[in-house]
């Protein structure tokens, strides 16, 4: 099982500092990524997991105020980036056509990417999830090779899960899991959406899941520890 874990805006060089000291005591065969802000980047120093991004330019190095490349995160050793977040996508009006611009300099750098998708409560209730969930995925991969298709990891976050404690049904994440298996059958897929210590027992039961994007679990090294022991 993959555990990717998106420390949002979390944690100042002092609290990160701290934090890194208690999860480096932290086990697991499974393998994990570390995505902290990007300032936070550069404090790195756990051999436990890989290290990951939030987020990625669409644009080269160059004249682009804020923006970081990927050849910039890449020369960081950064390995993978999550990309589509539904916050970017709803808050900052990302679209699908800046994500895929980010996917393919992605891959350009060697990182490999983690696309995020997902619907909202009201897409949900007006039975649009399939048409969300392909429309984003065909969109945001278009123009990519198979061989990096095939590497590409795929999160799927119910946008009315982050951070509320409500979870879909196992046969409601399997149904949106195969759609996506069916559009990408080679990519790994990860469950993201308010999984924690607590209901990993029965989200394990989906047989399509291949790890898990945890958010405000990151934060909490053992909370986390206890998470990964009933995988």
């Amino acid at each position: 099982m993959i555990i990717a874990l998106n420390n949002k805006s979390n944690l100042n060089k002092e609290e990160f500092a701290s934090y890194q000291e208690e999860f480096s005591k932290l086990s697991t065969e499974h393998p994990m990524i570390m995505c902290p802000t990007h300032l936070n980047i550069a404090n790195f120093n756990l051999k436990n997991c890989s290290l990951g991004a939030q987020n990625v330019s669409k644009n080269d190095k160059g004249a682009h105020t804020g923006e970081i490349s990927a050849t910039d995160l890449a020369s960081y050793n950064v390995k993978y980036c999550i990309v589509g977040h539904s916050e970017r996508r709803q808050e900052l009006g990302e679209t699908d056509e800046e994500i895929n611009q980010k996917l393919k300099k992605l891959f350009q750098a060697a990182i490999t990417p983690i696309l995020c998708c997902g619907e909202t409560r009201e897409e949900r209730e007006q039975n649009k999830v399939v048409d969300v969930i392909t429309n984003e995925i065909t969109k945001d991969t278009e123009g990519l090779t198979d061989e990096e298709k095939a590497t590409l990891i795929v999160a799927y976050e119910p946008i009315w899960s982050i951070g509320t404690g409500l979870i879909p049904t196992n046969d409601e994440i399997e149904e949106v899991l195969q759609l996506i298996k069916s559009l990408l059958p080679e990519s790994k897929i990860l469950y993201g959406g308010s999984a924690n210590e607590k209901n990993i027992d029965e989200l394990k039961k989906c047989p399509t899941i291949d790890g898990y994007l945890l958010g405000g679990l990151s934060l909490k090294p053992n909370t986390l520890k206890e998470f990964i022991e009933k995988l």
